[in-house]
């Protein structure tokens, strides 16, 4: 067996001992709002005492999910914004979620995007024609609109000949008005103190915006692409399925 194939199978053999290890652990039942919430206090205490270190290890933590496409994501920016607050928790996500995605795309296509491209090249042809052509587009209204999971557009685009430099950059300014809209919830929440605290116009305005602002960056880009005459983005088409 070839000295890259071997890698491959160790890469793919330590992220599945990761996976296994998350669940067997039980730490996936840490990234749940109601726990979060009641070690809110014990978690402010220590970013209040030990503030680099608290940063340092929730950028840490936020990326290794990421770069694994574990479950949590939107929780850790909620309960992470409400103890770091709004700019400190923006500034935080926005980065190791980016850096997290960059790492899921690179794993994906270091260990699968040769395979498929081969494999499924005929299929992808059109698919692979449009990243081509306004691929930083593409991939811009995808993590502006989230028609897919976080997750599953960081492994489709690993499949693809998007350079990993441009996939970054697209990644940072596209995820950031909606990790904005996420951060301001969850700096909301944080702030409750009992139930009637739910109630607020803080917080559903806050929430309100997790529902609406999809819709309205649809209707802008849709607008923008009229204006330009630009082609709707393939959304259906980066499937590899036979």
């Amino acid at each position: 067996m070839q000295t890259k194939t071997w890698k491959k199978l160790a890469i793919l053999g330590a992220i599945a001992v990761a996976v296994v290890l998350f669940f067997a652990l039980g730490l996936h039942k840490y990234l749940t709002l109601s726990q979060l919430k009641g070690s809110r206090d014990a978690l402010l205490r220590l970013y209040q005492e030990h503030t680099v270190l608290f940063v340092a290890a929730y950028f840490a933590a936020y990326v290794a999910i990421a770069a694994l496409s574990l479950p949590g994501a939107a929780v850790m920016t909620l309960a992470g914004s409400a103890i770091l607050g709004f700019w400190t928790g923006l500034i935080t996500v926005s980065f190791a979620s980016s850096i997290g995605a960059l790492l899921a795309c690179a794993i994906s296509r270091y260990v699968a995007g040769g395979y498929v491209q081969r494999r499924f090249g005929d299929k992808l042809g059109r698919f692979n024609a449009g990243i081509e052509r306004e691929g930083a587009f593409y991939l811009f209204t995808l993590r502006l609109i989230p028609v897919f999971p976080f997750f599953v557009i960081n492994l489709v685009m690993g499949l693809t000949r998007m350079p990993l430099v441009t996939f970054y950059w697209v990644s940072q300014l596209g995820m950031l008005p909606g990790t904005a809209v996420y951060v301001n919830a969850g700096t909301q929440l944080g702030e409750l103190d009992s139930l009637s605290g739910i109630l607020s116009w803080q917080i559903i305005a806050s929430f309100a915006l997790l529902g609406i602002f999809p819709l309205v960056a649809k209707k802008v880009l849709g607008w923008y692409r009229a204006k330009k005459g630009l082609q709707a983005a393939p959304v259906q088409e980066p499937s590899v399925k036979n």
